[in-house]
């Protein structure tokens, strides 16, 4: 585990709350429309140690009252629990964000009550997830144990689709719709190009466009909402 960024303040990434958000290096998964690719591909150089991290939040302690932890892919790795674990010893109240492909990681997070707000990302309609992961084949059976666990937990959570038009029509936020449905917090993003994508051939939509896709989310999911638009 590396932890390769750290922004220091963030009003947007924790619902409700003002936090910093740390960035943990490597991926299971190749999205074209990555916007961490130097995170993916490379792993990162690593900005810190946990001990050096750590010394920050101690510092911050009445400034910031949340902490995100986000990748790459954190429950790639089995330290990032117990690096939740000391955060959360500070008193700090604490978000993940996960493509939920690492079930029994999530579950580990959820029995020890380390997340505080759980972000789950949805890459695409189920037949559309190799594409969206850029993966020749995608078990999905983890993916759905995710929503599962994270459904049934009792934490706050939202789920969230970044939409790409080389990826997301109409077809895919109709099957996204059934698969989730009654989801109470479900978005779809904004695509934005970094300049840093795994595939620099990826677009988004017009903000018109992102509202017609929503109102097909929305037969199913009455709450979904755009974000970033």
């Amino acid at each position: 585990m590396k932890i390769c960024g750290l922004q220091k303040l963030t009003l947007l990434d924790f619902p409700e709350h003002v936090a910093c958000t740390v960035f943990l290096g490597g991926c299971n998964l190749r999205c074209p429309f990555c916007h961490n690719r130097d995170l993916v591909l490379g792993g990162g150089e690593e900005l810190m140690g946990e001990e050096e991290l750590l010394r920050f939040l101690q510092k911050r302690k009445g400034l910031l009252d949340g902490v995100c932890i986000t990748g790459g892919e954190p429950l790639l790795w089995d330290q990032t629990l117990e690096l939740a674990a000391r955060i959360k010893d500070l008193g700090y109240l604490l978000k993940l964000d996960t493509n939920g492909f690492f079930p029994q990681r999530l579950r580990t997070f959820l029995d020890r009550s380390l997340a505080d707000y759980i972000a789950m990302d949805i890459k695409s309609s189920p037949d559309g997830y190799p594409a969206a992961t850029g993966l020749s084949r995608v078990e999905l059976a983890p993916v759905e144990e995710s929503v599962r666990l994270i459904r049934q937990s009792g934490v706050a959570h939202e789920f969230r689709t970044t939409v790409v038009r080389q990826l997301h029509g109409p077809e895919e936020m109709a099957a996204i719709g059934d698969w989730l449905a009654g989801t109470e917090r479900y978005f779809l993003q904004g695509f934005v190009d970094s300049g840093a994508l795994i595939d620099p051939g990826m677009s988004g939509y017009s903000k018109e466009e992102m509202e017609k896709l929503l109102k097909i989310v929305q037969k199913k999911i009455p709450n979904a909402a755009l974000r970033g638009v």
